[in-house]
């Protein structure tokens, strides 16, 4: 189950067409909607409010709620209100059972950081990470993530004001001139603003959602705020190199011989406390996916982004 946070800005297609397209498993949905700024903007988003509403109800049978941020500028009251909204989503299906008496499935937290003023983004981002550090054992029902669109039309409303101004300054200069305007240039031009102008009220500031990769959606990753330690760095710096080791004890036996150290039972054991230090239910830099009876273990995304940014340092190994 997951509830997906979607703050509405200008954009229409980068809030769903992702989860339709990678086939998220999406059954409820937070519409926030800004009420700050001119009467203009305020209307165009309640209508990709209501659109939205509507499509997510329709083509991905979500139940869908919308709710309103007083100021959108607001990042201290943005931080509350996604802290408070992200905490009550992850407790919604903690109790209970399910119809036939087994565990309820613990709901993921989806948090969309497309559209909306920054400061709105960076907040609920922020505590969405706050979160993922206070409550480690959810750590992984937690995402914030961001969509690329295909295409803004702000450019092409741009070209179009252009063209449409060059068209107006040539008219003008005709009919000082007595010469008769040019009607199939005003039907063009009156043509391609209609079309381009639908398209804008249908569909927002972007069309489409961009393809990366083998996902519409980038997840952003967490940091953990906590030092890493000398032999702790040992571990991800070998890990980065290999890439996975199928368990801890391969782990382990790689690190010895880098070490020129004997491979022990102590040694072993040291391996593994440091892995549990910085796996999942600890700094989040490692993941490790239960083979049998043994880990398979490898960098999570922000371990990735760790060793990446720590390559060329100096490092102390001993």
């Amino acid at each position: 189950m997951q509830t997906h946070i979607v703050p509405v800005g200008f954009d229409y297609d980068r809030m769903i067409a992702p989860l339709i397209r990678d086939q998220f498993d999406v059954d409820r949905v937070i519409l926030l909607e800004g009420t700050v700024g001119s009467e203009a903007n305020v209307e165009y988003s309640r209508n990709i409010a209501r659109k939205l509403e509507q499509d997510f109800q329709n083509l991905l049978g979500a139940e869908t709620v919308r709710e309103r941020l007083d100021d959108v500028y607001d990042y201290d009251a943005a931080f509350e209100r996604a802290y408070d909204l992200i905490n009550a989503e992850l407790d919604r299906d903690e109790t209970g059972e399910t119809g036939d008496g087994g565990p309820v499935d613990k709901r993921e937290v989806w948090v969309n950081l497309c559209s909306m003023p920054r400061p709105v983004s960076f907040a609920f981002a922020t505590a969405a990470h706050s979160i993922m550090v206070e409550r480690q054992e959810d750590r992984d029902r937690i995402h914030t993530y961001y969509t690329a669109p295909e295409k803004y039309l702000e450019t092409e409303l741009a070209e179009e004001l252009r063209a449409t101004r060059d068209l107006l300054r040539d008219l003008d200069a005709d009919e000082e001139g007595g010469d008769a305007p040019d009607a199939d240039r005003v039907a063009d031009r009156l043509a391609s603003t209609t079309d381009l102008l639908a398209e804008f009220d249908e569909r927002g500031t972007t069309i489409g959602a961009k393809r990366i990769g083998d996902s519409h959606v980038i997840e952003l990753p967490v940091a953990s705020f906590q030092n890493v330690k000398p032999f702790e760095e040992l571990v991800l710096f070998t890990l980065g190199e290999h890439g996975e080791f199928e368990s801890v004890s391969e782990l382990a036996e790689t690190l010895a011989d880098d070490l020129n150290e004997e491979y022990t039972d102590s040694f072993r054991s040291k391996v593994i406390y440091n892995v549990d230090r910085l796996g999942p239910g600890g700094k989040g830099y490692i993941e490790r996916e239960e083979r049998g009876k043994s880990y398979r273990t490898t960098l999570s995304r922000i371990g990735e982004l760790w060793v990446r940014a720590h390559a060329d340092g100096d490092r102390d190994l001993a």
